[in-house]
């Protein structure tokens, strides 16, 4: 969400083969929302079924899995709830900014 959390983690780069055999959580919100901005097609409108609604995200979904499934990695998407109050302010600056464009 835009929120520095670099005091609190500790930032290693590691290789997604690392993660075979393992569980991993996925913030389902970020996911959709990364799937949504990315994944367009050739007219640069988002993917579609032949009833016109939005596929984009689903796509995503399903590729990512098969990435994640095919190296023994399973994932778990989390639907959370409330944001924590950390990004608070980030979330307030950002309605401002909508209502002013």
């Amino acid at each position: 969400m835009g929120v520095n959390i670099k005091d609190i983690l500790i930032r290693e780069k590691t290789k997604l083969e690392s993660f075979s055999s393992k569980i991993i959580a996925i913030d389902a919100y970020n996911a959709i929302y990364q799937f949504l901005a990315t994944i367009r097609g050739p007219e640069g409108l988002h993917l579609t079924d032949s009833k016109g609604r939005v596929t984009s995200h689903l796509t995503g979904l399903l590729y990512r899995n098969i990435n994640f499934l095919s190296m023994g990695i399973k994932p778990i998407y989390v639907f959370d709830g409330k944001p924590p109050s950390l990004k608070t302010a980030e979330i307030e600056r950002r309605k401002l900014g909508k209502k002013e464009a």
